[in-house]
């Protein structure tokens, strides 16, 4: 397989477990890891496949490394944003900066250097609160946070280069992605983490809202397939298990699997303004099933258990800081 491809964010969590995929595939892959004067790569820094790929840093902020780093490239992956929910509260101004202009520098760089393929990542929080489930990508969308609108803006702005300019962009939709290397800001990684580190009473925020959780090799597998089909050129496809869990279910299920007794103690700052929080989330993933043989693989148990695994390892979970409350 001579095809190159490029992802963005792939020195993050979902993005580090796609570029391991795609050298698996037999993909030539430039891995893009945001700049820093450290030259951390990020979740890349301890992968196995470090050698087998071309990492490069840089900002998608930046138009003109953009178009540099999109050069002979047949296939982007465009996984690069700023994800926190409760950050974009205090910095939306960075989330418009890298989420919306970020995804504008490379949708024109694609175009400009003959890319065959765009996929432009979105996430279930653009639908918000469910009107009604299973949630199909015909649901309203509603901007309940910064973020949520950030990318909501994205996606028009990266679909509009197909209505526009037939760039052949496809919009992946996943719903909420867990697994090993995910950050502390995350609901599973939170319980997790302080559960491993001894703790009683572990903090959290409203256990009511019920989410779509997919292991993140399910979700890998779901931007391959999205990628390796001409049917989803144009289209904007969930990426989901089609399974609803509340957050509250989802602590029941980790004590279980770690085999501890533990209470939640409800954490003020963990809760989102009233008219933020996204209450339901639930993915109808028919389409994705329609138009590619995509079918996830690993059951909320299964993925939990692997999750619980990775994290229990000393050498990962000294990374993590249980204690403080990770914005």
């Amino acid at each position: 397989m001579s095809k190159k491809v490029l992802i963005t964010g792939a020195d993050g969590f979902i993005g580090s477990h796609l570029t391991e995929l795609l050298v698996s595939k037999g993909y030539n892959v430039t891995a893009l890891a945001q700049y820093n004067s450290f030259n951390n790569w990020g979740w890349l820094e301890q992968s196995s496949i470090l050698k087998d790929i071309d990492v490069v840093t840089g900002d998608v902020r930046d138009p003109f490394f953009c178009d540099d780093i999109t050069k002979g490239i047949d296939t982007v992956y465009h996984l690069a944003a700023l994800i926190a929910i409760p950050y974009s509260y205090t910095a939306p101004q960075s989330y418009v900066e890298t989420n919306v202009n970020g995804t504008l520098n490379i949708c024109k760089a694609a175009l400009r250097n003959n890319v065959s393929r765009v996929i432009h990542t979105s996430t279930s929080e653009v639908y918000g609160t469910a009107q009604y489930v299973p949630i199909d990508e015909k649901h309203p969308l509603q901007p309940q946070s910064p973020y949520s609108a950030s990318k909501i803006s994205a996606d028009m702005m990266a679909m509009s280069f197909y209505n526009s300019f037939q760039l052949p962009l496809t919009t992946a939709r996943p719903f909420n992605t867990y697994g090993p290397r995910q950050s502390a800001r995350a609901v599973i990684p939170t319980i997790i983490t302080q559960l491993a580190q001894g703790a009683k009473a572990i903090k959290l925020g409203d256990l009511r809202p019920t989410r779509d959780f997919n292991y993140v090799v399910d979700t890998c597998h779901g931007f391959l397939a999205l990628a390796e089909s001409e049917k989803t050129i144009g289209q904007t496809v969930n990426i989901g298990s089609n399974h609803e869990i509340s957050i509250g279910d989802t602590f029941s299920l980790i004590k279980k699997i770690m085999n501890v007794e533990a209470e939640v103690i409800l954490d003020e700052v963990r809760i989102r303004p009233e008219n933020s929080e996204v209450h339901r989330l639930w993915c109808d993933n028919s389409l994705i099933k329609q138009l590619t043989n995509y079918q996830p693989q690993v059951n909320i148990e299964e993925g939990l258990k692997k999750t619980v695994e990775w994290f229990m390892n000393q050498d990962n979970l000294k990374k993590y800081k249980a204690n403080i409350y990770n914005v």
